[in-house]
């Protein structure tokens, strides 16, 4: 993957240890077939709270957009599938007493 979507101005807010995980999953996917992609947006997920660090939904939006160049309409479309049942987990996952 070329690495000037670093350069891209909508990141320069971003904070550091964002762009350091975003760059290290770029750096992944780059020699990933297609038909992993999705899963490791998933395994992006779960690296990010690993660490203590949670996207915004701007900040996801704007990730995805530079991210997602090489997938088809039908890969991005199941991403936003991925992305809106990550949300609601991490939602019910808030409200669970037990977690």
């Amino acid at each position: 993957m070329n690495q000037s979507w670093k350069n891209d101005p909508r990141l320069k807010d971003l904070d550091p240890r964002k762009l350091d995980l975003l760059s290290s999953f770029a750096s992944r996917i780059s020699q990933m077939p297609k038909g992993q992609l999705l899963t490791a947006f998933a395994d992006l997920n779960l690296e990010a709270q690993k660490a203590g660090l949670a996207f915004t939904d701007q900040e996801t939006q704007l990730i995805v957009s530079i991210l997602t160049g090489r997938l088809s309409p039908g890969e991005r479309r199941k991403l936003d599938t991925l992305r809106l049942l990550s949300k609601k987990l991490s939602r019910q996952k808030g409200k669970d007493p037990a977690s």
